[in-house]
């Protein structure tokens, strides 16, 4: 089975320990259940973040790595409750934390404490207690495989989708680490790989021409045998998950939507303002849950639940629209084609149908019209997972439902 860190990191965290925090914190199990949902994803994007700083980040990292893992950490995650057991072998677990996320740890801390509704001092706790719990399973890992610093950098990098994905949306992660958006994240992380392969590629030497000499003679003997034979070119390895929400074809033609506060909004002929406007403005047609419209300039960051900059305009006219309607009550709705893990998929479109709602109130919609956010992954795809790009992009889509007018 492949390696997933973020769920191998997530497991550390069983019932039992969440009992236990749960008492020595003073808090909720459902407190903390809901913190560490949003720390173990925190604190795995804080080491995607680090190990693109540049310099020997990476090393740096697979340093702290080996020290937990070879601290016990992860036979007595509960020690660290406390300053336990753990920390008194180990003074330096407690200050993972702050290793990985430097002068913000304090501002993640807070965010954390918000988002869960459990105290700053706590989610502090929770924090110190992942950090190390995090490093000893990247460590773990890099020992049972043999991976050097460079390893782990690609690991990383393997990971980064899945981890940026699971960070629940809303919760600000990004401001804290004084990044503009997730995919910062993606492109400071590319470089520390591509040096990472450079570095393999000198170090081959002599090797790497013999290689590309048996790759030559191999596909040589490959062509000569014929490659029209029937090969299976399906890859069944790789789980692509849909990273943008695309739109069905719309007019490319500019227009004003005129709204009856007098607001007029610039729209594509076609659009989901066109058509939303439309029929609100029609007396004869009714709202109910089989009534659905498609954004059509409403796209995320890579394998994240973040609104693109650029998508904010439309977002901004349907939040007018609603106000304009205030007797207009809407749900978000989030879809994802075929391709990829179903589950995956389906908590990825709630995480992005959750973000557009919470987009909307931000811009100031009235929180009674909106009667919530459901992701339905590929439930209602149409197209074969393996049907061409064009057919399968009309699958992945964020829409308005109007249940009342």
């Amino acid at each position: 089975m492949a390696f997933n860190l973020l769920d191998t990191v997530n497991s550390l965290f069983n019932n039992d320990l969440v009992n236990k925090a749960a008492s020595s914190l003073g808090e909720s199990e459902g407190g903390i259940k809901k913190a560490i949902s949003g720390i173990v994803p925190s604190v795995l994007a804080g080491l995607l973040n680090k190990a693109g700083s540049g310099g020997n980040a990476a090393d740096g990292i697979f340093s702290l790595a080996k020290d937990a893992a070879g601290s016990g950490i992860l036979d007595n995650l509960a020690g660290m409750l406390g300053g336990g057991t753990n920390s008194g072998r180990m003074p330096g677990l407690l200050n993972m934390a702050s290793s990985i996320f430097g002068d913000k740890l304090g501002v993640v801390g807070n965010l954390i404490s918000n988002f869960a509704g459990i105290k700053a001092s706590s989610a502090s706790s929770l924090i110190n207690m992942a950090a190390p719990a995090a490093l000893g399973a990247i460590g773990k890992h890099a020992s049972d495989n043999n991976l050097n610093a460079g390893g782990v950098a690609s690991m990383l990098a393997s990971q980064k989708d899945n981890i940026l994905s699971a960070l629940p949306s809303g919760l600000g992660l990004t401001s804290a680490l004084g990044l503009g958006s997730l995919g910062d994240i993606g492109n400071k992380f590319t470089g520390v790989t591509d040096d990472v392969t450079r570095n393999a590629k000198k170090g081959m030497g002599w090797l790497l021409p013999l290689l590309i000499g048996v790759v030559a003679i191999g596909l040589l003997i490959y062509f000569m045998r014929g490659c029209g034979s029937d090969v299976n070119d399906k890859d069944t390895n790789t789980a692509i998950t849909p990273v943008v929400t695309d739109t069905p074809t719309v007019s490319t033609a500019s227009i004003k939507v005129k709204l009856p506060d007098g607001t007029e909004l610039d729209a594509l002929k076609g659009g989901i303002e066109d058509k939303l406007v439309t029929f609100l403005n029609d007396a004869g047609s009714k709202a109910g849950k089989d009534v659905w419209f498609d954004f059509d300039n409403l796209n995320f960051e890579t394998g994240s639940a973040n609104i693109t900059a650029e998508s904010q305009a439309q977002v901004k006219n349907i939040a007018a629209i609603l106000k304009s309607f205030p007797k207009v009550k809407i749900k978000i709705g989030g879809y994802t084609d075929k391709t990829g893990d179903a589950a995956t998929n389906k908590k990825l479109s709630q995480s992005r149908a959750e973000a557009v709602v919470a987009a909307l109130k931000a811009a100031g919609v009235n929180p009674s019209q909106l009667q919530g956010a459901e992701g339905y992954g590929s439930e209602f795809a149409k197209a074969a997972a393996d049907a061409p790009e064009e057919e399968r992009k009309k699958d992945r889509r964020v829409s308005v439902s109007v249940r009342e007018k």
